[in-house]
């Protein structure tokens, strides 16, 4: 081997190259990739002195999951539509769509709907698509119903079902009701609607927590992860799991909607309803109850409790486009959920609180002061990181 070789053979051996025939052949030891280049994100100024506002919400939750089939009132049709717990934002298109074509049954073509949060303005939106004259009763319209105060991304089994307690009928029902709300959610991305995509981060120290799969999902809605090694993101956590997320900012979604509804001639008469027999005396032949937790009182269902979740509102930060998932460091109990950070044009929304069977609508200052100081700890060890 000459001088020459010699240069060449050491300066790629430098770089980490072997040569057949200028070394042995060893069992070679397993090579780490290459770090990606780090990730750099705006950070979130937490602080309490940000903090504008405190919002609570009740889920309506059912162990057994939500509530899609037709029924008689008399002679109505009654079509239930609720118990969405956490993923009414996220499944509405889809169990609206569902709805509307079970109303198809009945020959005539004028609809009341009960409630006018996502689930009911949804479900209206679709009986006018199906030739239905369409009004709307309800006690709040927005921006005072439980669907404006949702986080709110697309999570379509949020505090959805128990899952000993799903049956392959309701599974069906639940995967339809997905493809067909992912499908339409894309389809009104904008400014208009208030739906973007956006990154979300989930630090994490468990490696095999990105590899997983959620058992309810569709392949096709599961969404692409990329798991982020030490060196590559900026959280405090050894991984992080990063993948894109569907944001829906409720006040000019839900405002969009029914926008959308009264363009199509749509009525909305403000009322209450006490019992059944109320129901049963509207004019309508078809009748959509998308009451939510109202449907407990109102058609005596049991198993319907509330889930209460409260958001801590920051002041807006436009440059922050991306969302987080955990990341709080102190042991998290089952009662104590996770921590969850979204940002939108009505501020910086932090998330993470949800108590079941909890009907109070007051502000929880344990979970508040968790929620808070979690996000504050995090985003301090980011900026540590990346200082």
């Amino acid at each position: 081997m000459n001088r020459r070789s010699l240069l060449q053979l050491g300066g790629m051996a430098a770089l980490g190259f072997a040569l057949e025939g200028c070394a042995p052949r060893t069992s070679a030891k397993p090579q780490l990739a290459p770090l990606r280049p780090a990730i750099h994100l705006p950070l979130v100024n937490a602080s309490w002195d940000r903090v504008i506002r405190t919002t609570i919400g009740l889920r309506p939750h059912r162990p057994s999951g939500f509530v899609l089939k037709a029924d008689k009132l008399d002679d109505k049709t009654l079509i239930h539509n609720f118990g969405h717990g956490g993923a009414g934002m996220s499944l509405s298109w889809g169990t609206a769509s569902m709805a509307a074509d079970l109303a198809l049954a009945q020959p005539a073509r004028r609809a009341a709907v009960l409630g006018s949060g996502v689930a009911g303005l949804t479900a209206a939106h679709e009986l006018q698509r199906r030739g239905f004259a369409v009004t709307i009763y309800a006690a709040t319209v927005p921006p005072d119903t439980t669907s404006n105060m949702s986080l709110a991304g697309f999570t379509p089994t949020s505090g959805l079902v128990q899952f000993s307690s799903r049956t392959p009928e309701w599974e069906a029902q639940f995967r339809e009701a997905v493809l067909i709300a992912y499908r339409r959610l894309q389809l009104l991305a904008g400014p208009k609607y208030g739906i973007s995509w956006i990154m979300n981060y989930a630090p994490t120290d468990n490696e095999q927590a990105g590899r997983g799969s959620n058992v309810l999902l569709p392949e096709s809605v599961q969404g692409a992860r990329e798991i982020l090694q030490p060196g590559e993101h900026p959280f405090p956590m050894k991984y992080c799991i990063a993948r894109p997320e569907m944001r829906i900012e409720p006040s000019i979604y839900l405002d969009a909607l029914m926008a959308d509804f009264l363009l199509w001639g749509g009525r909305v008469v403000i009322r209450t309803f006490d019992t059944p027999r109320d129901v049963a005396a509207l004019d309508e032949p078809v009748v959509v109850n998308c009451t939510g937790l109202g449907a407990k009182a109102l058609f005596s269902d049991a198993e319907l409790v509330p889930l209460k979740g409260m958001l801590v509102v920051m002041v807006p930060q436009p440059e922050v486009t991306y969302s987080t998932s955990g990341g709080a460091r102190a042991p998290v109990t089952p009662d104590a959920g996770f921590v969850h950070m979204m940002p939108r044009t009505d501020g910086i929304v932090l998330g993470g609180t949800s108590q079941r069977d909890v009907w109070t609508l007051d502000v929880d200052d344990a979970e508040r002061k968790r929620v808070v100081e979690a996000h504050i700890e995090l985003f301090a060890a980011m900026k540590s990181g990346q200082a």
